[in-house]
């Protein structure tokens, strides 16, 4: 799967931040200024975080303390999600390690066009059935309450939406997502069962992932991998995807 790259300057993270969120929605957002609040149940960090994408309109303790505030209020850490390439006004880190935070989990968002013809055999449903949420909620891949989570968030997905999965030896062998948001798509939830691992499953998973993307009328492709998973970053690499920039979680120790 050869693609054309992209470089980190084509794409703006105040233009393709709000498309993610719109494409992995958490149970409760709220706005504060630029300020977005995510919270759902505490596992996957998107959903349960502050992305702090523009002016606040307030001074900025005050507004770390009200993000604070929203997110005691529902049982949950605060936690902020810091992007590169976004300005933060009053020096928003350094304000964030006096109160006791630090960064963890530094992840990629890779971007790419989606060119090409291959086309991978795998079903598609618009929505995510027993057999796709069998491999992801597989014990290999965490607790079961942060896997109900995840795939409460994939059914708020908005269409035009794939869940896309492969069979194999008659069971579910792996599975992936997308939403189309103009000429963006979102590509998420892409698993393999620990049994039928290394056999190129992901790749064709992004194939008919792509393909799905393309007919719905999506030029531009988007993705988030952490940035030690080394394996997934060199499979969007081989598709075209490059980094186009990253972004930090900062929680309290």
């Amino acid at each position: 799967m050869e693609g054309t790259f992209e470089t980190r300057a084509a794409v703006d993270p105040l233009v393709l931040e709000p498309i993610a969120a719109r494409a992995w929605q958490a149970a409760e957002s709220a706005e504060m200024g630029g300020w977005r609040l995510h919270a759902s149940s505490g596992f996957s960090g998107r959903i349960n975080a502050c992305w702090p994408l523009g002016e606040v309109g307030v001074a900025a303790e005050d507004a770390l303390d009200a993000v604070e505030a929203w997110y005691a209020a529902r049982g949950l850490p605060p936690i902020f999600k810091l992007v590169e390439g976004v300005a933060h006004p009053g020096d928003l880190s350094g304000r964030l390690r006096a109160r006791g935070y630090g960064w963890r989990t530094e992840t990629l968002t890779m971007t790419g066009l989606l060119e090409g013809d291959e086309v991978s055999a795998a079903v598609i449903e618009d929505q995510p059935g027993q057999a796709f949420r069998a491999v992801f909620a597989d014990a290999a891949f965490g607790v079961a309450a942060g896997a109900g989570e995840r795939l409460d968030a994939l059914g708020r997905m908005p269409a035009p939406r794939a869940f896309a999965r492969i069979e194999l030896e008659g069971a579910p062998a792996a599975i992936g997502t997308c939403a189309v948001e103009g000429e963006w798509a979102g590509i998420f939830a892409m698993r393999t069962a620990p049994a039928f691992r290394r056999r190129g499953l992901g790749a064709r998973i992004f194939a008919a992932l792509t393909d799905f993307a393309r007919q719905a009328g999506a030029s531009r492709g988007y993705l988030q991998v952490e940035a030690d998973n080394a394996p997934a970053i060199g499979l969007y690499r081989s598709a075209g995807f490059e980094e186009a920039y990253r972004y930090r979680y900062w929680t309290k120790a």
